[in-house]
């Protein structure tokens, strides 16, 4: 319910305090009031964490080394289903290393994964077989390997780019 206009003025003339401060005092009361209670999406909206335990870095064919990322490791099945999926947040030298048990064929998509990425296909070599650049987030487009590959490395999107890393480059973690 709105306060009576009139009996606002009446207080503002009976005292120094013009109305818009008594309604702007009025408006935070009201809202100081208000029972705001967690929404079940409330994880959603703030986001999954994810925990850096390794690092991967990126060398030229020459052996030069060219950057280096902290990591989380997804070398499970749950932990690769999950991947970066509601991470709403990542740092610009964080990512994910993906390590499977095989060397095969890989599909990425964005689904439910709020940030754009660059997906790196690496061979059971080390060698990067296929990049993905800024990939856009919640996607259900695939996105294939094109070659067999073991690891998948997850950065910030435009990371491959702005250290000129290339497919035919090496990794080491």
């Amino acid at each position: 319910m709105l306060p009576n206009l009139n009996y606002l003025s009446y207080l503002s003339m009976k005292s120094s305090t013009p109305i818009w401060l008594i309604l702007i005092l009025f408006s935070f009361i009201l809202n100081a009031c208000e029972n705001k209670k967690p929404t079940p999406d409330a994880e959603v909206r703030n986001g999954r964490q994810i925990t850096i335990t390794d690092t991967v870095s990126f060398y030229h064919a020459d052996g030069s080394k060219i950057s280096k990322i902290n990591v989380a490791l997804a070398d499970d099945a749950d932990e690769r289903n999950q991947g970066l999926m509601d991470v709403n947040k990542l740092d610009s030298d964080a990512g994910m290393l993906f390590i499977f048990p095989d060397e095969a064929q890989r599909n990425f998509y964005m689904a439910n994964t709020p940030l754009p990425l660059d997906i790196i296909f690496v061979s059971a070599d080390s060698t990067i077989v296929r990049i993905h650049h800024s990939t856009p987030p919640f996607s259900n487009k695939q996105l294939p390997s094109d070659q067999p590959a073991k690891f998948v490395v997850e950065t910030n999107g435009g990371y491959a780019i702005s250290h000129d890393i290339q497919e035919g480059m090496k990794i080491r973690f």
